[in-house]
């Protein structure tokens, strides 16, 4: 009966295993997984080196291998070029090293050796910690005494659970407490309030991310505000505005009134011309030198008012007999009449109304005034 198991355990194969252990480490460094082995020493042509990279219970994919004399370490997309053996595999060292790690990379390794039917193996588990991105600070409220102020704080990334912390920082860097009337949301620790805000909340406040990877900062800037400076400002504001307005407003009239004083200036000239009376014009009817003989001129007053009467009944006489012409017509064509032709006197009708003969030279020249 006890022969049965030694020959058993003869004919089987002999598996070795090491306890599981565990590595954490930070995204962006580096990390070695041991794997040792006393299997190369026995067939070195026969040794087969495996690392598997255990997603799930059901996923799982090689990371690198040793098969038939070669090493094959671009099996995985995503740790392509950052594994690799870290010593003399041959020898019994088969550790994997992965460089700048990243969240992908955690998970559970199992390092399989097989040599001559005998078989090693190890089980790592990888945990990757990522520290909290840069946070962003911001403010949420009025700046003003007397009101209420919310600081907010928040990392976009990171490995939880991601701790937060605001703290005051002074003219010299250094840590300070929050102001006695702040309170922390216990829900939200990244939100503090500043209530019944003064002249003595103004300053730099710090917020600190914090997980077991490391830690990220913000600053942000309180500056709190006098109500009274506050209305001294918007009314100084507003006088500006107005006196503006004023200003465009007189330059505006003052334009306008330039324009209009200049418009009557320029339409003065033409009213003037317009209702201003044409000056009446005098005809002079030069008498010809080689009339002399027969048109003289009676040196009496009786005769210089006959003569007169006369003329003014020939012209009487004309402008009813050419009543088509126009008093300016008229005139104008009298006068050029008188211009080219002396005009005879009728001696008969001069004798009827009892007028004196004088005779004169005929040298002298006779003149009539209209």
């Amino acid at each position: 009966m006890s022969a049965l198991p030694i020959l058993f355990l003869a004919s089987c194969s002999v598996w070795l295993s090491k306890a599981q252990t565990e590595f954490k480490r930070v995204a962006e460094e580096n990390v070695t997984l041991p794997c040792h082995h006393r299997l190369g020493l026995l067939e070195q042509g026969s040794l087969d080196i495996e690392w598997l990279l255990h997603i799930s219970e059901t996923v799982q994919k090689a990371v690198i291998t040793y098969s038939g004399g070669r090493v094959y370490d671009d099996l995985n997309e995503e740790q392509k070029g950052r594994v690799s053996f870290t010593s003399n595999f041959l020898a019994g060292d088969a550790s994997l090293q992965i460089i700048s790690l990243q969240s992908s990379d955690a998970g559970k390794y199992i390092c399989k050796v097989k040599n001559a039917g005998q078989y090693e193996w190890a089980r790592i588990t990888l945990k990757v910690v990522e520290k909290p991105s840069k946070p962003k600070c911001w403010l949420e409220g009025e700046l003003l005494e007397g009101k209420e102020l919310s600081l907010q704080c928040r990392s976009a990334s990171g490995t939880a659970p991601i701790s937060y912390r605001w703290q005051r920082i002074n003219e010299e860097d250094r840590a300070e407490h929050l102001p006695p009337t702040s309170r922390v949301n216990i829900s939200n620790p990244g939100q503090v309030l500043l209530k019944n805000l003064t002249q003595m909340s103004t300053g730099l406040y710090q917020c600190i991310a914090t997980n077991e990877a490391g830690q990220e900062t913000c600053v942000v800037q309180v500056t709190v505000q006098h109500a009274q400076n506050i209305g001294m400002i918007a009314g100084a504001v507003c006088g500006v505005v107005v006196g503006l307005s004023l200003l465009l407003l007189a330059v505006r009239l003052t334009i306008r009134r330039k324009e209009k004083k200049r418009y009557e200036e320029e339409e003065a000239p033409n009213e003037i011309r317009e209702d201003a009376e044409a000056p009446k014009a005098h005809l002079v009817k030069p008498s010809s030198s080689s009339s002399g003989s027969r048109s003289s001129r009676s040196g009496s007053s009786s005769t210089r008012s006959t003569a007169n009467s006369a003329s003014r009944s020939q012209r009487t006489l004309s402008t009813e007999a050419t009543p088509h012409l126009t008093p300016p017509q008229y005139s104008q064509r009298e006068a050029e009449g008188k211009e080219t032709e002396p005009k005879k006197v009728d001696y008969t009708n001069l004798m009827k109304m009892g007028a004196t003969l004088v005779m004169v030279p005929a040298q002298s020249r006779a003149f009539q005034t209209v």
